[in-house]
């Protein structure tokens, strides 16, 4: 299976989840947001096709990773690749995060026909989910770009069958078993 990348993988990030976090940079975005960081991964033909056994291989190689995180582009947009990789990743013990203009609401109504980003989202700790609005920016939202941005935790909220936040004075650093470690 192949994936189609925006960049090489990026390790040692802080900035896209909590700790030290590998990114893996997906390509293609439906939504355009106006003012995103990364127009240059909108282009649903632009940047790279790579197998996912060589993402894989790569994470085999990670050292000092508390996790990984999608982001792009939408990762949802490529959820069969990205649900293998993720996979992969929480054999490895990472926890994963993932970045999406798609609401959790809209995700769910999409998974019905779509069931790869069900079994995706099955394999994510925590989503940001919704897409980046000039209007709402803030420098002070944590780990997302505009106020409308949601930290959802999935499984929580999977189990629940309603979005459960996560509380913006903690972090999901690490995931176990079922569980999740706040700090």
């Amino acid at each position: 299976m192949e994936i189609r990348l925006a960049a090489d993988l990026q390790s040692d990030s802080i900035v896209d989840g909590p700790g030290i976090r590998t990114v893996i940079w997906t390509q293609g975005c439906p939504h355009n947001c106006y003012g995103c960081h990364n127009p240059s991964t909108h282009d649903f033909s632009g940047g790279a096709l790579v197998d996912v056994d060589y993402i894989k291989s790569s994470l085999d190689s990670l050292v000092y990773q508390d996790g990984i995180t999608f982001s792009g582009g939408d990762p949802m947009c490529q959820s069969a690749a990205c649900c293998e990789i993720a996979k992969y990743a929480r054999d490895l013990g990472l926890n994963i995060w993932c970045y999406t203009g798609y609401t959790f609401e809209q995700l769910l109504e999409l998974g019905k026909k779509k069931k790869s980003i069900m079994d995706f989202l099955s394999y994510i700790d925590v989503l940001v989910d919704g897409k980046f609005m000039m209007e709402f920016r803030s420098l002070d939202c944590k780990y997302r770009g505009s106020t409308n941005q949601r930290l959802i935790d999935v499984k929580k909220s999977l189990l629940s069958g309603k979005v459960c936040l996560v509380p913006d004075n903690t972090s999901v650093l690490h995931f176990e078993k079922s569980s999740h470690l706040y700090v």
